[in-house]
């Protein structure tokens, strides 16, 4: 699931909502990858040309120092012998162990796993559906897993069979993007390496930041509403405080209108009330959301987007889903396609 993960997830949040409206929702969300949008209409903001979906991995690549014993977000100790087989169970933590410069170890993915380095690995996970037989047959030497990875079964039958299995605790927010990457190099042993990623990544979040324009920095801040769609299967939800993307939208300069009007949890069904207290000027979406409803013009039919302000100017900014809420070494990416797209030629 491309997701408000990566996430990506797509996000693993908004699937595990998802699926209490309908079933068909999962297959919906499992079945999604990050791609460009279409269908945006005349007056949608402005969108940057497509980069390759791609990450940077460290060069050289760090050679790993184990055995190592690391603390897992489950309350367990887990200690790594060997890096030489890895199977992250989500699309961020398989950017980070690739981004660190251990790809080559990487043998499996998540379906969230979208960027060019990881696309052709073997599937053994969809969100919250992992495969326990799929990855025991790849005989991993570590697996790392997030606290939402599931289900359960899965998680312990992976562990019964005697394979060091980390969690680490999801991202939520800018601050969750160097304790993830400190995580995931101390259980590879490779510390040095996160400590220069960690180093590497904050410099260019920085440098990304400098794009917004003074009239942001001095109050004017655009007003945003992040919408998780998947119109095949009639799931339309709207993001509040918990659902990953008002710390980038701070980051970039703008205000999270499902934040601000007290959406305390991580996602709700959209209603027209709820927009219309939000009064955003633009809207957020995944981009392979926005294809699912139609790109712009059937965004617009989703009953009180019309009578936005965003809905009425067709201000729509977009993100891939393999990338948006994944919080990890590509965040640059992701605020300085948002500030491009929320400020146009101002940025």
């Amino acid at each position: 699931m491309p997701t408000p993960a990566a996430s990506t997830r797509f996000p693993r949040r908004a699937l595990a909502l998802a699926v209490t409206f309908t079933a068909v929702a999962v297959a919906a969300l499992t079945g999604c990858a990050g791609t460009s949008a279409t269908g945006a209409g005349p007056g949608t903001a402005a969108r940057p040309a497509a980069a390759p979906d791609r990450v940077e991995p460290l060069a050289p690549a760090p050679l790993p120092a184990l055995p190592v014993t690391a603390a897992s977000a489950d309350g367990r100790r887990v200690t790594v012998t060997s890096a030489d087989r890895i199977v992250p169970l989500s699309g961020s933590l398989n950017e980070i162990v690739q981004t660190l410069g251990l790809g080559p170890q990487v043998i499996a993915r998540d379906i969230t796993a979208t960027f060019e380095q990881a696309a052709q690995l073997p599937v053994v996970t969809r969100g919250h559906d992992v495969s326990a037989e799929s990855v025991l047959s790849l005989r991993p030497t570590l697996v790392l897993a997030e606290t939402t990875s599931g289900p359960a079964e899965a998680v312990r039958q992976i562990r019964d069979a005697g394979i060091p299995l980390l969690v680490v605790d999801p991202a939520k927010s800018l601050e969750d993007v160097p304790k993830r990457i400190e995580a995931v190099a101390a259980a590879l042993g490779v510390k040095d390496a996160g400590a220069r990623l960690n180093e590497r990544t904050a410099e260019r979040i920085a440098a990304a930041r400098k794009g917004i324009p003074a009239s942001a920095a001095s109050g004017k801040k655009p007003r945003v509403a992040f919408l998780y769609l998947r119109g095949t299967a009639s799931v339309y939800l709207l993001g509040g405080s918990d659902s990953g993307a008002a710390s980038l939208l701070e980051a970039a300069g703008a205000v999270d209108t499902g934040k601000e009007s007290g959406l305390g949890k991580d996602f709700t069904p959209i209603t027209s009330e709820a927009l219309a207290a939000a009064a955003p000027d633009a809207i957020l979406v995944m981009s392979k959301g926005l294809e699912s409803v139609g790109g712009t013009d059937g965004l617009v039919k989703i009953p009180g987007v019309a009578q936005t302000p965003a809905g009425m100017d067709r201000r729509v900014v977009t993100v891939d889903d393999g990338v948006l809420l994944n919080y990890g070494p590509r965040t640059d990416q992701v605020l300085s396609s948002l500030i491009s797209q929320l400020y146009g030629k101002n940025a």
